[in-house]
């Protein structure tokens, strides 16, 4: 583990793609919160090949400030991304967070709660009992569960919400899983979360209030097709992990 006395506690990571109109806003937001909720920190945006000019935003966004890190890596998909940017943070606590801020920062607290004391991975619900969907489109909804009703059933039986792109891991859980992690696009939270259980770790998740994006990038029909098709290439990839390796 690379992780030293000199790490910060948390590394907030947010894969970015073509993410220029609100990305300087994303990071002044969470400049503004992660003092009241951390002692030290890093946010680490991982920009994946943009071509509308978001790395050069971010990048006169972070002048100045080191806790700011501009991460540019090759277009290779959201879940290449946050591979990339995980592995190479510096927190002691990593922090999985979509660019649009779905999720408000201030419910973080949540997450480290649990995290390390509880579990090795938090992961954010939009599903358990006091969570909030805001402004989502009914027929969005219910693709979401029967795509997860998918994943339970044939994968990752007992966790109600694999796909919010919220979550926080030990720096010792990261770099146990995400190197193992192959899939660059949309299903890449299933393997993730599926070669954590498969190596024995702990995970909880975290009921939350979620803010629709009229923005967002999923096609409910292509990318579940696509998907789905991962979905079952993911379980035979991490069947034959050898979790005592």
């Amino acid at each position: 583990m690379r992780a030293d006395l000199r790490s910060p506690q948390l590394s907030v990571v947010i894969p970015a793609y073509n993410e220029r109109a609100r990305i300087a806003a994303t990071m002044a937001d969470l400049v503004r919160v992660l003092p009241s909720i951390v002692r030290d920190w890093e946010i680490r945006i991982v920009d994946d090949g943009s071509t509308d000019g978001t790395l050069d935003v971010a990048r006169r966004a972070a002048a100045g400030d080191p806790r700011l890190v501009i991460q540019a890596e090759p277009h290779r998909g959201k879940g290449g991304a946050v591979r990339a940017g995980m592995l190479a943070a510096r927190g002691r606590l990593r922090f999985m967070c979509d660019a649009d801020l779905s999720m408000r920062p201030h419910e973080l607290p949540s997450f480290l709660a649990l995290v390390p004391d509880r579990c090795d991975v938090a992961i954010a619900s939009r599903e358990l009992a006091g969570a909030r969907r805001v402004g989502e489109p009914r027929h969005r909804h219910w693709m979401g569960r029967l795509f997860n009703w998918l994943v339970r059933t044939t994968t990752l039986p007992g966790l109600q919400d694999t796909q919010c792109g919220f979550k926080l891991f030990t720096a010792q859980a990261v770099e146990a899983v995400f190197p193992k992690v192959q899939t660059e696009g949309w299903a890449f939270d299933i393997e993730v979360l599926a070669v954590a259980r498969r190596l024995g770790l702990s995970i909880d998740e975290v009921p939350i209030e979620w803010h629709y994006g009229a923005e967002s990038r999923i096609s409910p029909i292509r990318d579940a097709i696509g998907m789905t098709r991962e979905l079952f290439a993911i379980r035979r990839r991490v069947r034959a992990i050898d979790r005592d390796a």
